[in-house]
C-alpha cells in the first residue's frame, strides 16, 4: 500500500500508488503544533500557519499562492494540531511538480515579512472572536480545558485575543527556524505517482536542514481541569460536552476504543443518536468522538439541546455510558459497528487526499503505518468483551468532566447531574 523514504537531513517522504487515479494529493506534516509553545508563545504554531499562506520566496504573495494551485482546478490548505501542523495540497496528476513545489515553499520558505505579520494579527484575532460567538466551537474551547487543563493541551490552539496581538514577530520567526526543518517533516504522496518519483520531487521541493525540536512537556494527569465549565450566551439552544480520560495514541486498546467509540456515538446508528435524539427526542445533533495525543487521550460526547432539556440530555448520556460498562454489546451490534468503521476506512482510501492523510498522519505520529488491510484486521479482532472491559475501566465518575454554553438561568445546579446512575 505504500512505501517509504529518509532522506538525509530531509524530510521522510512516503507514498502510496493508486494507478489511474487522475487527481493526486501531497500532504506535509511538520511535527510542531501548539504543544510546543510556552504560555508566553500562546497561539505561535496557528499565527505561523497562516503567515506561510501570505508570501514564500517563489510566490511572493497569497494571490501567487492560491493561484498557482487553484489555476490549474486544484485546492490547497493547512491546519495546526496541538502536535502537528499539515499542509496540503489536491491537483491533477500532471501538475504533482506544481503541488510539491508549493507545499515546500510553504513549509522551507516563507517570507514572515512585518507588514504581514501586523496585517494577520487582525485576521487571527477576528478568527478567534468567530470561534467565541459559535457556541459549538465555543464548548468545545471549554471542555478542552475542563479534560486538559490550562497547559498547551487545554489551551485553545488559536491563543486568546489579547495573546496575540502582544505576540512578537521574533518569537513567531524563532518558532519557524526551529520547528520548521525539512528533518522534522514528513510528506505523503498519494496518486498515480511513483515512490521513486515522489521522493524525487520532495527532495528538490524540501531540501535539506536538521536541529534540535523542542520537546513538548508531557501531559498532566487526567482530567486536570474543573469537573463543570460554563459559558453564558444567550442562545435558544444549549451545547453541551461531557467528556472522559481515555486512551493515548498508539494504546494497545485503541482499536477496541475506536469500535466503542463507534458503538456510542459515532453515526446515524449510534446508541446516542438512537436514544438520545430518535428515542427521547432531546437532541438535533449528538455524537462522539476521540481525542489522542502521544501520551494522553479522552473520549468527548457532545450534543446540541434545548436549555431546559440539559439536566435530561446529561443523564441520558451518562446512562448509555454505564450500559456498555455494564451489558455486553450484542453480537449482531458489534458486527454492524465493526462493518461501519471499516466500510469508512475503505471508502476513503480511494480518495488522494484522505489516503495521503492516512498515511502521512500515521507516518508522523503513530508507531507504526497501518495497511487498510492491517486496519481491517484490526478492527475485526476487537471482541464484545474487549468493550465491556474498556467501558468498565474509562467510565467513572471521578473522570468526568463537562462543559456547557447557555443562557445564564439555564447553568445552575447542572454539576449535581454529573454523576453515573449506578
Amino acid at each position: 500500500m505504500f512505501q517509504r523514504t529518509r532522506l538525509p537531513d530531509g524530510p521522510r517522504v512516503i507514498s502510496a500508488r493508486l494507478p489511474g487515479s487522475r487527481a493526486v494529493s501531497v500532504a506535509a506534516y511538520v511535527l510542531a503544533g501548539s504543544r510546543l509553545e510556552s504560555p508566553g508563545e500562546a497561539g505561535v504554531a496557528h499565527f505561523m500557519e497562516h503567515l506561510t499562506f501570505k508570501g514564500t520566496h517563489g510566490f511572493p504573495s497569497s494571490r501567487a499562492i492560491s493561484e498557482a494551485v487553484e489555476g490549474v482546478g486544484g485546492s490547497a490548505n493547512a491546519a495546526t494540531d496541538r502536535e502537528s501542523t499539515v499542509y496540503w495540497a489536491r491537483v491533477p496528476r500532471r501538475e504533482a511538480g506544481r503541488a510539491m513545489d508549493v507545499i515546500g515553499e510553504l513549509v522551507t520558505r516563507p517570507r514572515l515579512a512585518d507588514a504581514d505579520i501586523e496585517q494577520e494579527r487582525t485576521v487571527i484575532v477576528e478568527e478567534i472572536r468567530s470561534y467565541l460567538d459559535d457556541p459549538a466551537e465555543y464548548v468545545q474551547i471549554l471542555i478542552q480545558s475542563a479534560m486538559f487543563g490550562d497547559g498547551p493541551l487545554g489551551r485553545e490552539i488559536c491563543g486568546d485575543e489579547d495573546g496575540i496581538r502582544a505576540l512578537p514577530a521574533a518569537t513567531i520567526r524563532d518558532f519557524w527556524s526551529v520547528a520548521y526543518r525539512p528533518a522534522n517533516t514528513v510528506v505523503a504522496v498519494a496518486g498515480d505517482v511513483s515512490h521513486e518519483e515522489a521522493v524525487e520531487l520532495a527532495a528538490s521541493a524540501f531540501g535539506t536542514g536538521n536541529g534540535a525540536v523542542p520537546v513538548p512537556v508531557p501531559a498532566p494527569a487526567l482530567p486536570a481541569g474543573r469537573r463543570v465549565l460554563t459559558g453564558r450566551r444567550d442562545t435558544s439552544q444549549a451545547q453541551l460536552a461531557i467528556a472522559l480520560p481515555a486512551l493515548r495514541r498508539d494504546h494497545p486498546d485503541a482499536w477496541s476504543l475506536a469500535l466503542l467509540n463507534a458503538v456510542l456515538g459515532d453515526g446515524m446508528s449510534s446508541r446516542l443518536f438512537l436514544d438520545v435524539r430518535e428515542e427521547k427526542g432531546l437532541a438535533y445533533d449528538v455524537s462522539s468522538g476521540v481525542v489522542e495525543y502521544a501520551d494522553a487521550g479522552a473520549l468527548e460526547i457532545s450534543a446540541g439541546v434545548d436549555p431546559e432539556q440539559l439536566p435530561a440530555a446529561i443523564e441520558a448520556i451518562l446512562a448509555e455510558l454505564v450500559r456498555l460498562a455494564d451489558e455486553r454489546v450484542p453480537d449482531e451490534e458489534l458486527a454492524k459497528a465493526k462493518a461501519y468503521l471499516a466500510g469508512g476506512l475503505e471508502l476513503r482510501m480511494d480518495d488522494t487526499r484522505h489516503l495521503a492523510s492516512w498515511i502521512g498522519g500515521q507516518e508522523a505520529l503513530h508507531d507504526r503505518v497501518y495497511t487498510l488491510d492491517d486496519a481491517l484486521e484490526a478492527v475485526e479482532r476487537v471482541t464484545a468483551e474487549d468493550l465491556q472491559r474498556l467501558a468498565a475501566e474509562l467510565f467513572l465518575d471521578e473522570g468526568l468532566r463537562m462543559a456547557v454554553v447557555a443562557p445564564g438561568r439555564y447553568l445552575r445546579g447542572l454539576e449535581r447531574h454529573l454523576r453515573l446512575p449506578r
